[in-house]
């Protein structure tokens, strides 16, 4: 299952929920202060490239599965 971002128009929350692909936001309320149907966000996310640099790689882009390995 996916992991999505909301944000509560209500305090500005923002907040992450394990949910199944095409659920919307019908039944989730803000942990904080317990405002209806909060927003989706688009939100990237940051993985660690090579072989322990401190350089960033941003999702988005191609396939970068080691060679043999079985994906592509």
């Amino acid at each position: 299952m996916p992991l999505y971002e909301y944000r509560c128009e209500g305090c500005d929350h923002r907040f992450e929920v394990l949910q199944r692909m095409g659920e919307g936001n019908e039944r989730l309320t803000c942990p904080r202060c317990g405002a209806g149907e909060p927003s989706k966000q688009f939100s990237t996310f940051a993985s660690a490239v090579g072989g322990g640099g401190s350089t960033a790689s941003f999702a988005g882009g191609g396939c970068s599965a080691p060679a043999g390995s079985g994906f592509t």
